[in-house]
């Protein structure tokens, strides 16, 4: 039951905002009582933040995997990461939605351990980052920190508008994705000013 009041709690909260969903509208919406609601949670705000904590952990356990696997390397790695994050769309679009909007209807205790979850995931992509700059395989000189804010919001955008069943898949968007990172879209190399 829990999980049932998880998910429509998910929809909820995607289609209508956490302000405009109330705890009556949850119960309602699967057709329990609010006991039900109480007896797993003790606020709505407490839901916001276990919604939270399963998105940002799931997509933590993933990406450290794919950090430890020493059988490729920093660029493929990056390629992985970019990619799983695309490949979460097709599952977890609302979820990730709700992720990146509501976190500011968490108080300061709930959103915590939220936002040091949220740097986890981000100082990971930027070792890695600097891990590749250190090895030569990737340019000396790049701003390992604002290259990954970069390569996340690029990412975390694709919740609003990538449809997984359109015509570019989710490998081709990360490939698209991780060539721009890489390469640049520029035949020569452009010069300021």
């Amino acid at each position: 039951m829990k999980q049932k009041i998880m998910d429509a709690s998910i929809h909820l909260f995607d289609e209508n905002g956490f302000k405009s969903t109330s705890i009556k509208d949850i119960v309602d919406y699967i057709g329990v009582t609010k006991g039900t609601f109480y007896y797993y949670f003790t606020s709505k705000e407490e839901l916001l933040k276990d919604i939270h904590l399963d998105y940002i952990e799931d997509l933590i356990n993933k990406q450290e995997e794919i950090l430890v696997d020493s059988s490729i390397n920093c660029t493929n790695k990056l390629f992985e990461i970019v990619y799983m994050l695309i490949k979460n769309i097709r599952t977890n679009r609302r979820s990730a939605r709700i992720f990146i909007r509501e976190i500011r209807h968490l108080s300061e205790v709930n959103g915590e351990e939220i936002r040091d979850k949220r740097n986890r995931f981000r100082e990971n992509i930027q070792l890695l980052l600097e891990t590749g700059i250190k090895n030569g395989e990737l340019k000396a000189g790049c701003r390992a920190d604002i290259l990954t804010f970069g390569i996340l919001g690029m990412t975390n955008w694709g919740y609003y508008w990538f449809n997984p069943n359109g015509e570019v898949s989710a490998k081709k968007l990360a490939e698209i994705y991780v060539d721009l990172i890489l390469n640049g879209i520029n035949k020569s190399k452009y010069t300021i000013g």
